[in-house]
């Protein structure tokens, strides 16, 4: 009678039915390519490449993109344009890391039932764009975005952002002292052309204007506008970043 030829070596049987060591195994293949991964970070100086023209969100952009998540408009908008033809023919150069650098969390996105607004700032006129927060289909018969006329109606509320700045200034967005001081006078400023030369100086191509049509109200409206009008205009991003034509085989992919 024959007798079966005992295992040798090691056995995959033996792993698999044995849930501690299958689980020990597991866990250290995870933290060996983490450790590959992560620990090349704790040597370099800095991950993202500085591009000329990148800044900090001015106290009122950065208001108005406090309402862009709070009413959930990420989930519908992506900010990122990837490096493919028909993107970059529909919206515009593709996107570079350095101009997400200063995003606490990044709004790349990862569903676009609206279309990207990485660079949907000087498309529009602020007429346009209150236009359609308040009611969508009059400017956009196919959209489905539900409105957002109450945000003209709501006096802007951000509490104190000198806290604010000075909580970004701690996970490294490059405030001045002058900056964190001046962040509740900037949000009036940067409505006010009379009062917004300081700003403009402190924060290059900072655009200075009422917002919503309302010069006498500071309101949610004005911050939410000038947040989705400065997106995508601060890089020139042809002299970052020359653009290349994609292949035949980049485009079939």
């Amino acid at each position: 009678m024959a007798t079966k030829p005992a295992e040798k070596g090691f056995s995959h049987k033996k792993v698999e039915r044995n849930v501690t060591l299958l689980g020990a195994l597991a866990l250290l293949t995870v933290a060996i390519g983490g450790i590959v991964e992560i620990a090349p970070l704790f040597w370099i100086d800095n991950t993202v490449e500085k591009v000329e023209g990148m800044r900090p969100y001015t106290p009122l952009e950065l208001a108005g993109r406090n309402i862009y998540m709070r009413e959930g408009c990420y989930t519908c908008h992506s900010q990122m344009i990837r490096p493919f033809r028909d993107e970059v023919e529909r919206y515009g150069h593709y996107s570079l890391a350095a101009e997400s650098m200063y995003d606490h969390p990044f709004q790349w996105g990862s569903k676009r039932t609206g279309p990207d607004l990485a660079r949907v700032g000087g498309r529009y006129s602020d007429e346009w764009h209150k236009a359609h927060l308040i009611d969508p289909r009059s400017v956009v018969p196919e959209s489905i975005m539900p409105p957002y006329a109450f945000l003209a109606d709501r006096d802007l509320d951000t509490g104190d952002m000198a806290n604010h700045l000075t909580a970004l200034y701690r996970v490294g967005v490059p405030y001045t002292k002058a900056d964190i001081a001046k962040a509740n006078d900037d949000l009036a400023a940067q409505v006010d052309p009379a009062a917004g030369l300081d700003l403009q100086k402190r924060y290059p191509k900072a655009q200075v204007r009422d917002f919503d049509g309302d010069p006498d109200r500071l309101t949610e409206m004005d911050a939410l506008i000038a947040y989705l009008q400065m997106l995508g205009t601060l890089v020139d991003v042809e002299k970052a970043a020359p653009q290349e034509r994609p292949s035949e085989t980049e485009v079939a992919q």
